[in-house]
């Protein structure tokens, strides 16, 4: 696939809603929570838009054993299907990360132990949906689907991508040199992405994991090595880094994206200033604002008449023993 080639619109059939599935085909998003920070906040405005687009499918949150009860309490009463699992830490873990709280992150590899479900849709805690992708569900099988991510910003000031000036989202404006050999393979960000929960792959992922050195951008670095061969780009509609507003605005129509991501620097909806760099601009000011609409939108709360069907248990699976710190909370 050629760098700029992505799947189409068309492809993932835009507008289409898949009507809830029944038996082994069941589906649902997910998203991951640690520690007891503000972050739940981020889930519950991820829960009540999700309802405002009307998915028909549930949002299941897997949560480290550090989330407090009222937390999980909360997700409760918003819909959520809780589900805890057990920390998993890099061989290393004071290895030094972009971000420090980055060592909490493997944990997200869990996911692909919960086998109850077919496919699932991964979904940061810092993102928002502001329109309906049940239709991601139904893009074919056995591939690892997320957006290209950039290269331009100061955390990949450790990479030859920064240092020369190449980046994925633009590879004709600097193109890779030709005397360093091939461009580097496809990028993926991890805040979002399409996959299907499978023992085998879950147990790969871990044994894998022992044995891959720690790098900057934690578990993202480790997906985008681990699934290099069965990635498959998507529109950035799918996963709007925001950086990419002033990064890459010719790559940007914000009338069409429908899935937006709050990870620069000052932007979490929850704690916006306004006063952190490029925080001012009017359209991040709009996509803030947007995300509070919906988390004060009284009418998106749960209610049980919501529940079509009770979530059955998550099917048990034995878990590797691993020791548990209190993970900080997310930045």
């Amino acid at each position: 696939m050629a760098p700029q080639e992505v799947l189409s619109g068309d492809f993932l059939v835009i507008g289409k809603v898949s009507a809830p599935n029944t038996g082994y085909s069941k589906r649902a998003f997910v998203t991951f929570l640690a520690g007891n920070g503000d972050y739940v906040k981020g889930v519950v405005g991820l829960a009540k838009g999700l309802r405002k687009v009307k998915s028909a499918y549930p949002l299941v949150v897997a949560i480290l054993p550090d989330v407090p009860g009222d937390h999980r309490e909360i997700l409760r009463s918003q819909g959520c299907i809780v589900q805890e699992i057990v920390p998993i830490y890099p061989p290393d873990s004071q290895v030094q990360f972009a971000m420090a709280y980055y060592v909490i992150n493997y944990s997200k590899l869990r996911i692909w132990n919960f086998e109850e479900y077919s496919k699932m849709v991964y979904l940061d805690a810092d993102i928002q949906v502001f329109e309906n992708v049940d239709h991601l569900f139904d893009m074919p099988d056995n591939y690892f689907y997320a957006v290209m991510d950039c290269f331009c910003e100061k955390t990949w000031s450790h990479s030859p991508q920064y240092s020369i000036g190449y980046c994925q989202q633009c590879p004709n404006k600097v193109t890779w040199p030709a005397e360093m050999g091939s461009p580097p393979p496809l990028y993926f960000n991890a805040g979002m992405f399409v996959f299907e929960p499978s023992r085998l792959i879950y147990e790969s992922l871990l044994e894998t994991l022992k044995i891959t050195p720690p790098t900057p951008f934690a578990e993202q670095d480790f997906l985008n090595m681990f699934f290099q061969n069965m990635y498959k780009p998507i529109p950035l509609i799918y996963n709007l880094v925001l950086a990419m507003l002033w990064r890459h605005p010719e790559n940007v129509d914000l009338e069409k994206v429908k899935v937006v991501h709050y990870c620069a620097a000052g932007s979490k909806p929850w704690r916006y200033t306004g006063k952190e760099v490029n925080m001012e601009r009017e359209d991040i000011k709009v996509l803030v604002a947007k995300w509070w609409d919906i988390y004060n939108d009284e009418s998106l709360d749960f209610k049980a008449e919501d529940c079509v069907s009770k979530p059955s248990i998550m099917a048990s699976m034995p878990e590797p023993a691993v020791s548990y710190i209190p993970a900080p909370s997310a930045a």
